[in-house]
Order: C-alpha cells, then structure tokens, then sequence
C-alpha cells in the first residue's frame, strides 16, 4: 500500500511518499481502508519535532473510512471513523476495534474526517477544560481556523458572547458568518487593548489560545479575576515556564494545557465525547467548512499551506479511489 512515512524531523519535504507493507491486525484489532485522513497541527508537531516520535513512522492521528476486516460488532462495510490513532496518512491502517466511532447514515466519510479530532477537541475544550455558560464571554484566537470556526458555534449555541482574533479581512467575514459578535484583526490592531475595550475593561472570562508563544502573555492579561486560559496549541512556539505568582497577581488565574489524548483514553470517554459531536452534526448545531482536499501524495503541500496560516476550516488528505474522484472542498 503506498503511505506517507517520516524517517526525520524537520520541514513539510521530510514527509515522503512510500510503498510499505499491509497491517496485519491482532487480536482486538480492525483493519480499515481509509477514505479521508484528517490533517491537524498535531501532525505538524510531530513532523516538526516540537511533539517527536520515534522514527519512522507514518503521521496522521485521524479519518474516517470502511471495515475490511472486523469483528461480530464491526463487520466488513461498517462505516468508521477515528480521532487518535497514528498512522492515519496510509491507504490501510490497524486500529484497536474501541477506538472507532460508527458514522450514522447521514454522515459521509468525508464529514466525519473533517469533524472528528477538532470537535471532539471543541467538546472537551468548552465542557471539560473550562464549562461555558449562557452569559459567558470568550476570546477564541485563529478564529477561522478548523478549531476556531467550531468552537465559535458551539459558543454561541450554550450562550456566550465570542471575541474572535485573526489576520486578515476574509477570516474576519468567516469568523463573523461562524456567530462571532467581534473580531479583532491582530494585524491591524492590539488585541490585548481591543479585548479590554470590548467588555468595559473588565476583561473575558476564558481565552482558548492555540498560537502559544505569541499570544499566551497577552492572553492573561485580557482575562477577568478568576478567568481561565485554555492552551490547546503553540502554533507560534512553545510557551516558557509561567510563575505561579503571575498568574495570582493577574487575579488568581486558572492556567490548563489540555491534550485530546487523555480525553479520549478509555471506551466510555470516546463514547461520550464522539457521541456529543454526532449529536451537534445531526441538530445543524455545528456547520463544517473544508478548505481543501489534497490527494495523498500532496501531504508536503497541504502542511505548508496549513502553515503558511493562509488557510481556513479543515484540511484532508484524500486517500481511497472513491474519495480522490471529488477533490475539492465546501
């Protein structure tokens, strides 16, 4: 089977096209032929080094695709997807049979490699790591981004008012169609000023940063006594150690760096959380947006573009025959 493999750390050219060997599954194992891969900064973090892997290995945490052979409760033909699962950059992949999420018919393959990880990411960010409620007030940054526009929809359905940065004015129109009520183009104006003027100086009461090194002192100081900051990335770079006395004299800051792994790491959490995104799909509560879809062997080019912060929504890989006929996005 042909397959994406990185054998080093380092920039999008380190990402080779390969033919490898089959899987072959274990006990408790299901082999899936893939039909979309799901790209993400994770997978960026591990071809770049800043979360290393032990080389070489095929990159990809995510997809969606059907059941070649499966077991009595995943029969061959049963539609799946999956949201944390190295390996995903491949024509075949062998994934432990509790880590799949069976798609209802209304779902296509293709919808549910470009929700999955992000809004199971969104369903942890806003229930988990810090409980929105009605009334609330929210910064999101790289607000038109595959997290951002979800997370800004799912925000506006529980009730909270959104603050939404990004860096140029179609984002900002994304942003804004995504239920965003302000955008700031950090670009052209300071966002930590921006935010204080937005809520009477009074500040937000949690800000979901997935750009890190840049933003994380900023994103403190825009925070309410007693508001929380949600690092979920570093696009930007690695954050330093914080001092805990910077986050008592900023007003008693709640500080969490989550990570969608021990989110998803038993059945019943899975279970939980995927089911709790099928949910929002199916009421129109959450509306999808894919930039683009590459073929396989584009990997390299699709996480440049994806670096490059030109893009907006979701990108994937398109891997089977079926899904390389529409390679376009919506």
């Amino acid at each position: 089977m042909q397959a994406i493999q990185l054998f080093s750390q380092g920039g999008p050219e380190v990402l080779e096209v390969r033919d490898v060997p089959m899987p072959v599954p274990k006990q408790g194992e299901v082999l899936v032929h893939v039909d979309y891969a799901g790209i993400n900064y994770a997978d960026v973090y591990q071809r770049n080094g800043q979360n290393p892997a032990s080389l070489p290995c095929i990159p990809g945490a995510e997809g969606a695709g059907m059941v070649v052979e499966g077991n009595a409760e995943l029969p061959p033909g049963t539609r799946v997807a999956w949201l944390s699962q190295t390996g995903s950059y491949a024509e075949y992949l062998v994934i432990p049979a509790w880590k799949l999420i069976v798609l209802p018919a209304e779902i296509s393959t293709k919808e549910a490699a470009a929700a999955m990880l992000q809004a199971v990411t969104v369903q942890y960010l806003c229930e988990t790591s810090y409980r929105v409620q009605s009334g609330d007030t929210a910064l999101i940054h790289a607000g038109a981004g595959g997290v951002g526009l979800l997370l800004t929809q799912v925000l506006k359905h529980k009730g909270a008012t959104v603050i939404s940065t990004v860096s140029s004015t179609g984002k900002a129109e994304l942003a804004r169609a995504a239920g965003a009520d302000h955008v700031i183009l950090y670009t052209e104006a300071d966002f930590i000023t921006a935010t204080r003027d937005l809520t009477q100086q009074k500040g937000v009461h949690v800000v979901y940063d997935s750009v890190g090194l840049n933003t994380y002192l900023g994103s403190m100081a825009v925070l309410r006594p007693l508001g929380s900051l949600v690092l979920f990335g570093q696009s930007s770079g690695n954050v330093p150690p914080i001092d805990p006395m910077h986050l008592c004299r900023q007003g008693s800051l709640f500080f969490t760096r989550p990570t969608l792994a021990h989110h998803v790491a038993d059945p019943d959490d899975l279970n939980y959380r995927s089911q709790r995104v099928l949910g929002w799909l199916r009421e129109g509560i959450l509306r999808l947006r894919i930039h683009q879809v590459y073929p396989l062997q584009q990997a390299a080019q699709a996480h440049a573009e994806l670096e490059s912060r030109q893009t907006t929504g979701k990108l994937l890989l398109a891997v089977s025959a079926e899904a390389k006929t529409g390679l376009t996005g919506n």
